[in-house]
Order: C-alpha cells, then sequence, then structure tokens
C-alpha cells in the first residue's frame, strides 16, 4: 500500500486517487483527500493537510472529511474541503462556509460561434467592462435601497424575476431554483447590509471574473446535448459571490462564537474552526443569515447576467433571446446547506459543509432540475485564464464518495502576495492576446498578475480525477476569448 508523508501528516493510498489520512486521539473520524499523486504534492506545500484533518474534530462530523483535487490552505477548512456534520448533534462552522458566502459560478449559453465574434474581440471586452462594475469598492447594477436589499435577502432570484431581471427559466436552471427559503434577513447585520447595498451587480475582485469562452471538445454528446452545449459554440461563465455582506454576515458570526461558545472552542485544533452547536440560537441565527447571504449571492449573479444579455444585444444587434442566451446552471461553492443524505443505511439530516467545493448530485437525484434529472446536475469548474474550463455532470458515485460534491476549480498554487511578485499584470495581458487570442480587462494590472495562468494548478489533472472517481464526469471543455477581472 503506498504511504505519503508530509510533515506530521501520513496518508495512506486505500484506492486509486483516495488518501486517508487515519483516526487518531481527536478525530471524529479519518480525513479523505481525492488527488493523484501529482496532485497531492502540490497539496502538501501548505497547511492543506492539517487542516482537513482538523476539521475532523468538529462534533459530528460523518463518514471522513474530505479534501477535493483542488484542495488548497484556506480560512479553518481548506479550500476545497467538505464536511457533512449531524444537524442536531452536530455543529455549523463559519470557517467551513468561508467569508465569500455563496460565492458560485454559473454558465449562460448563446448561439453564437466563435467565427462570429472573432476580430471583434476588443468591441466586446470594452462593452462587458463597461456594464459591469469591477473592483473592490461599490457600484451595482441597481439601487440598494430597504425595499430591494429585503427582497433579495428573503426571495433571492424569485424577486429578481418579479422585477425584470431573471426569466422563469434562469429559476429553473438555477441550485435550488436560486432561493433558500430559510433565509432570515433580520439576523443580518445593519453593516453587513449596508456593505452590499452598493454591490448588488458587481463582480467584486480577487479570483473573479466574467468570461466569454468557446466550446472547444465535447466528451459525451449526449449529455452535452441534453445540457445545451456543442463544439464551437460561445457561452460566458460568471463567477463572484455576496460580496462584502457575505464577508461581513461571517465575520460578525466568528466573532460571536468566539465569545459565546469560549469552551466549545478551546476543544477545537484551530480557532478558525469555530462553530455553534447545533440546535442553539446561534447555529440556527447563523444558518438564516447565512441563506440571505446565499440568496443575496444568487441576485447578483443574476443582476451581472442581465447586463451581459443587454450588452450582447447592442453588440451584436439582435435581442438576448434571439442569441439563445439561456442559462445553463448556476452552481454554489461556499455554502452550508441542511440535506439529507444516506449513513450507515439510516437516513440523516447533514449541515453539509461545502468550502470552495461544488454540489455535483447524480442522475435521477430530485433535487437536479427535471431538464437534466436524466443526466445528472450540471456542474462547472473554472479554469485559469490561460486554460480551459469545464462542464461536467454529477457522477454516480458522487452521493456515497463526497456526500454529492467535487472541486470547484483548478485551485491555487501560489499565493497573490508571491504572484504579484513574480508576474507583471501588463505582461500578462500581452502574452495571452498574443499567443493565446484571449483578451483581458481589468481594474489594475495587479489583479491580472493575481490571477496570471501559472498560479493554478493543472485544471485538467483536477477534472481527470474528479472524473476517474466517478464524482463529476467530464461533459465538455471551454477555452476563453476575452476576460474582465475585478
Amino acid at each position: 500500500m503506498t504511504t505519503f508523508d508530509a510533515d506530521d501528516v501520513t496518508l495512506e493510498e486505500i484506492e486509486e486517487h483516495v488518501w486517508e489520512i487515519a483516526r487518531e486521539d481527536g478525530m471524529n473520524t479519518p480525513a479523505r483527500v481525492l488527488a493523484s499523486e501529482a496532485l497531492l504534492e502540490e497539496i502538501a506545500d501548505d497547511d492543506t493537510l492539517g487542516q482537513i484533518r482538523n476539521v475532523t474534530h468538529l462534533p459530528g462530523v460523518q463518514r471522513h472529511a474530505l479534501c477535493m483535487p483542488d484542495g488548497h490552505q484556506g480560512y479553518g477548512f481548506p479550500v476545497g474541503g467538505v464536511a457533512a456534520i449531524d444537524a442536531e448533534d452536530g455543529c455549523i462552522s463559519p470557517g467551513g462556509v468561508g467569508f465569500d458566502i455563496n460565492c458560485g459560478v454559473r454558465m449562460v449559453k448563446t448561439n453564437l460561434t466563435y467565427d462570429d465574434v472573432r476580430g471583434r474581440e476588443e468591441e466586446l471586452v470594452d462593452a462587458l467592462f463597461d456594464a459591469v462594475p469591477t473592483g473592490l469598492g461599490g457600484g451595482g447594477v441597481v439601487n440598494g435601497d430597504a425595499e430591494t436589499m429585503s427582497g433579495a435577502l428573503s426571495r433571492g432570484l424569485d424577486w429578481a424575476h418579479e422585477a425584470g431581471y431573471a426569466t422563469r427559466d434562469d429559476l429553473k436552471h438555477c441550485e435550488d431554483e436560486g432561493m433558500r427559503p430559510d433565509a432570515e434577513p433580520a439576523k443580518v447585520s445593519q453593516k453587513a447590509k449596508d456593505r452590499g447595498r452598493n454591490q448588488l451587480g458587481s463582480l467584486g475582485s480577487g479570483n473573479h471574473f466574467l468570461e466569454v469562452q468557446r466550446v472547444t471538445d465535447v466528451y459525451r454528446a449526449d449529455v452535452a446535448d441534453s445540457f445545451g452545449l456543442k463544439a464551437d459554440q460561445l457561452v460566458v461563465l460568471i463567477h463572484c459571490g455576496s460580496r462584502g455582506l457575505g464577508h461581513q454576515v461571517c465575520s460578525d458570526y466568528l466573532r460571536r462564537i468566539e465569545e459565546e461558545y469560549e469552551e466549545f472552542l478551546a476543544d477545537l485544533p484551530d480557532d478558525n474552526l469555530a462553530a455553534a452547536p447545533a440546535g442553539s440560537d446561534l447555529a440556527e441565527d447563523y444558518y438564516g443569515a447565512m441563506c440571505a447571504a446565499i440568496n443575496f449571492a444568487w441576485v447578483n449573479r443574476q443582476l451581472i447576467t442581465h447586463q451581459v444579455r443587454e450588452t450582447f444585444a447592442d453588440v451584436f444587434e439582435t435581442p438576448w433571446e434571439e442569441l439563445g442566451m439561456e442559462l445553463l446552471y448556476d452552481v454554489a461553492h461556499n455554502i452550508a446547506k441542511k440535506e439529507v443524505h444516506e449513513v450507515d443505511g439510516e437516513e440523516k439530516e447533514l449541515y453539509v459543509h461545502r468550502k470552495g467545493a461544488t454540489r455535483a448530485f447524480p442522475a435521477g437525484h430530485p433535487e437536479v432540475p427535471s431538464a437534466y434529472r436524466d443526466v445528472g446536475q450540471p456542474v462547472i469548474i473554472p479554469g485559469s485564464m490561460g486554460a480551459g474550463s469545464y462542464v461536467l455532470r454529477g457522477g454516480e458515485e458522487s452521493m456515497a464518495r463526497t456526500f454529492g460534491s467535487t472541486a470547484h476549480g483548478a485551485g491555487r498554487l501560489m499565493s497573490r502576495t508571491q504572484a504579484k511578485r513574480e508576474y507583471r499584470g501588463e505582461d500578462v495581458q500581452s502574452d495571452l492576446q498574443e499567443h493565446e487570442h484571449v483578451y483581458v480587462k481589468a481594474e489594475s494590472g495587479a489583479t491580472v498578475a493575481e490571477e496570471a495562468p501559472g498560479v493554478y494548478k493543472d485544471v485538467d489533472e483536477v477534472v481527470r480525477v474528479s472524473d476517474e472517481l466517478g464524482i463529476g464526469d467530464k461533459v465538455a471543455r471551454t477555452y476563453p476569448v476575452v476576460n474582465i477581472k475585478g
């Protein structure tokens, strides 16, 4: 049996691509890392392995804590961490969700081909950059007055549809139809609301982006056909989250947990795992606030979608409906939802924490939209600006292996600070345009440097592992045409 040693962590390969950290004192379950040897070498470069081992110390963790193939060091949980925790006798951890609640990604289809945009890339990237607010500060698509904020936080895409920014089909092609009914806007602080008020319909900064892509490869033609994808088709990928509102919700509840559950935290190996016991008022308050932030993020991506549709209509002088700009799917990354899963032959309600991980439900699951139920939930895996992205479908092994989860992207290899030391944004932009025919526009060169292709793991390898484990099956590959960074 192959073993892998990294500092004080030893892993044993129990089957191909599945590495286990055995249960030791204080661990409630083993931990597992899903990775090839090449990816494991990269994952071991930071504290990811120690963090996923620490997650097993949380009360109520079921089966095993998991690190997806794109895993890297995060806050409390590693990014790429998945933990399903008993919703009655366990806990819920803001650190297992993250600061950017419902950071997620959606894909919008078109009936355009690459030839339709060739030679017009600069026109399109400039128009999109003008239409979609980017960067750290404020600026959004709508005025976040009290009524708007209340609707977005409580009703998500249902509010966006009523306000004229979404179609009924948009709701049908979004995880949870774009609304968490457990949302409690009253549990979101005024400070959080104020931070989000002027950010509804904005990309933000960091690794968030808007990218026009072309479909380069189709691997499962029948599934691609069900998804409405074909070779050379143009699609649009939108990646962002809940902006300052979600960040403040996380900060607020971490502070409350530290104040109210000091003894509970004392038993954990890392304060950043801060969690509220299931059934406590604090756990319920956080869940209601988190669900409201989830709704806010879905509205944020929907408003950007509205701007993208209107921009395409202007650039191509055709109504967006005639351009076939329908939503393929929208998936959440940083989230912890109550879901029912089978554990040891018994159905249990669990808080499924997906920190930088994607839900990947298989064909036949009742929560997969009816349009895709026969083939499985669409899963979108973004790569870097210089690499392809992927569309997967939830694999048949996902429920048994990962509580219906897979990776959420390529995963960082390099910190933002290190990236800015090693790359110049202007050089990255010119190289991508000259050699890859990818047109990038951003608020600053530093943002581009932070997101240079060399900063990320090999997305092809991440997807290969997911596919071979049967947790997310390859359907199609896409490649960037134009990219907007915050």
